[in-house]
């Protein structure tokens, strides 16, 4: 880890905190929420070792990256020109990407917008899923699972960051990463983090140094920036109109836990399984579930990860 250089970018307005080590080829490598390029950290040694120059950046609102406070700073056409100003500022032309969570979402999005900076995506939790021209995210979600459904409560600002504050940073890190529940997560008021008196013990993949390192930046810059991108989600839908039924055109793995709330999201797994997935990214040309797996598979399951990263991209 002491090997790991890091350097703070100047792009698109912010200054952007990014983790770095090797040489050759760029893998560029998106985390997602509650999480800091730190999620990436066997990734970064394994495909470094292999010849890869691997850059995972703390993402705007995240880290020691900045966080603008308004929720309207955080769609993808300004996390996406971040991560461009970051390629260009550093005369990195293409890019093998890598996104989990949020961080897959934005790499759909960039894939979208600039197909001509990827050479090929390695994408994890998050099925591409073409924009509905007729209901906002907010309202579909709120329809399906309720206003106690964790992106619905996270909508007002404010009364979130209330509840993780009382619950403490070290602890919200831990209820997230440690969660294998398969069920939509719905959590009524004041019941983030669980009852402080319930311990939450850690698995064998997650060091109490691991969470102390979240936590510590967590303290530090607070949770306002994470939670935008789940607040600008209506505005990015309002703002993505003209991209309605554009495919995804760059060669793309994608790699799934089956215990993922991501992956059993009602009708989720009948898209990526019937051919839909396949029409909207067609050129999709494998398709992952690991078994026994959640939803924070790049560090519950490092060495599988780091060598499907590896197996896709060396074809390239």
């Amino acid at each position: 880890m002491e090997k790991i250089q890091h350097t703070t970018v100047p792009t698109n307005g912010i200054n952007m905190h990014i983790a770095s080590i090797g040489n050759g080829p760029v893998v560029l490598f998106l985390h997602g929420f509650p999480e800091l390029w730190y999620s990436w950290r066997h990734q970064l040694l394994a495909l470094s070792s292999l010849g890869y120059r691997c850059i995972a950046p703390d993402l705007r609102g995240f880290g020691d990256t900045d966080a603008p406070s308004s929720p309207s700073s955080y769609t993808p056409f300004q996390i996406v020109g971040d991560l461009v100003g970051l390629l260009d500022h550093l005369g990195i032309d293409q890019v093998f990407l890598v996104g989990h969570d949020w961080g897959a979402v934005m790499a759909w999005y960039f894939c979208l917008f600039r197909p001509d900076r990827i050479k090929a995506l390695v994408n994890m939790s998050v099925a591409f899923r073409p924009r509905s021209p007729s209901r906002k995210p907010v309202e579909s979600l709120r329809a399906l699972f309720g206003d106690d459904y964790y992106i619905c409560r996270f909508q007002e600002p404010g009364e979130i960051e209330e509840e993780f504050s009382h619950a403490g940073a070290a602890r919200i890190i831990r209820s997230f990463l440690t969660s294998r529940s398969s069920r939509p997560p719905c959590v009524p008021k004041g019941r983030f983090g669980g009852s402080p008196d319930t311990p939450i013990p850690l698995p064998p993949w997650l060091s109490e140094e691991d969470v102390n390192y979240f936590a510590s930046k967590f303290d530090n810059k607070g949770f306002v920036g994470g939670l935008n991108y789940y607040r600008a989600l209506d505005l990015t839908w309002e703002l993505t109109a003209p991209w309605t039924r554009v495919q995804i055109k760059v060669p793309v793995k994608f790699i799934v836990g089956d215990l993922d709330i991501t992956y059993t999201i009602p009708g989720v797994k009948d898209y990526i399984h019937s051919g839909r997935f396949k029409i909207d990214v067609p050129f999709l040309q494998e398709v992952v579930v690991m078994e026994d797996t959640a939803h924070f598979l790049n560090q519950e399951k490092p060495e599988e990860i780091s060598t499907h990263i590896y197996d896709f991209i060396k074809k390239f």
